[in-house]
């Protein structure tokens, strides 16, 4: 089952060649090719009602996604990606298995194991904090990446964009990445807050979502018009303060598009799984393969993360976060 943590890894390896305000007209690309997608599902689904509540969703993950360029350049993707998806589990997982912010609490055939699942994917969490990375500077990318060599559009001679991260001295660094990757996790986790709360109040006569659907692809648009207008907000508030001379890239426009187009297909077969597997399961099992995958990416490409106790610790982080999914998707049957 596709996933958008497994585009997230990429489209965040394409983020951390440029900048992090380049970083914001290329979410605004990413989401608009989102928003173009959730237009057709729309059309396929014979446009069914728009409820504005989900917006709130695509707003919350907007929120999130804005803080991945400089995560990325303070901990790496590898790093950065494992402890979001973590606090995206528990966060998802909570809200769905105790009923936070007014859904209905879903109930388990096996709590213990849901509980033990939980337990161990917050111990991989914990461990990831522990393991140290090597980020390289915006100068080694500068020069080792042609396509930062290419003239570009609206460029101010101001750096400030990407040398505030190359005066932080490492512990800063390290902290500042990590409190930014779980702030996106928890954000991450409750973006379909807002569908299962309509959803749920939906089954009761008595509330203005009576007879909502129950169908979770039936919120794809109102969900994903949330990403596409809150991004364009924040890229308009980014315009203002660099006084209408944003940075822009012409060459990360087509990997933007693409990038938004496969994020919205994986996401669209997630919202598909909340549905027939429900989202305390979907969650556990969608979240914990794109660890894996950052990982890969993050040692044998990037060489973020070096030496052998680094590598044994995200080795072990991640047999127990596999370990922690499958106890939690075995819960239910």
């Amino acid at each position: 089952m596709l996933r958008d943590s497994h585009v997230q890894y990429s489209t965040s390896s394409l983020l951390c060649a440029f900048d992090f305000s380049t970083g914001m007209f290329f979410q605004w690309i990413l989401c608009a090719s989102i928003w173009i997608v959730s237009l057709v599902v729309n059309l396929i689904q014979n446009c069914p009602r728009f409820w504005p509540l989900a917006m709130v969703g695509g707003f919350v993950w907007a929120t999130g996604n804005v803080t991945v360029v400089p995560i990325v350049k303070t901990i790496g993707l590898a790093l950065g990606l494992l402890i979001w998806a973590s606090f995206n589990l528990l966060t998802g997982w909570a809200s769905s298995r105790f009923g936070w912010f007014g859904i209905d609490p879903e109930e388990v055939s096996r709590p213990i194991l849901n509980y033990i699942g939980a337990g161990l994917s917050l111990l991989s969490a914990v461990i990831f904090l522990f393991i140290k990375t090597e980020v390289q500077s915006s100068s080694t990318s500068l020069e080792s990446t042609p396509l930062l060599r290419e003239s570009s559009i609206n460029v101010s001679e101001d750096t400030s964009d990407d040398s505030w991260v190359n005066r932080l001295s490492p512990a800063k660094k390290r902290l500042i990445g990590c409190s930014l990757a779980v702030v996106a996790g928890i954000l991450y986790g409750s973006s379909f807050v807002p569908v299962l709360y309509i959803k749920d109040h939906g089954r009761r006569n008595e509330t203005v979502y009576a007879e909502a659907s129950q169908f979770d692809l039936d919120y794809v648009f109102a969900h994903f018009s949330g990403i596409f207008l809150t991004s364009t907000v924040y890229f308009l508030i980014y315009c203002a303060v660099r006084k209408n001379k944003p940075n822009i890239y012409p060459q990360a426009v087509l990997p933007g598009f693409v990038s938004g187009v496969l994020w919205a297909i994986a996401n669209c077969c997630w919202f598909i799984a909340n549905h027939y597997l429900s989202a305390v399961v979907s969650f556990p099992i969608i979240t914990a393969g794109p660890g894996l995958v950052a990982s890969m990416w993050g040692v044998l490409v990037f060489k973020e993360i070096k030496g052998l106790k680094n590598c044994v610790l995200l080795s072990v982080a991640f047999c127990i976060i596999m370990a922690g999914s499958l106890s939690t998707a075995f819960s239910k049957i």
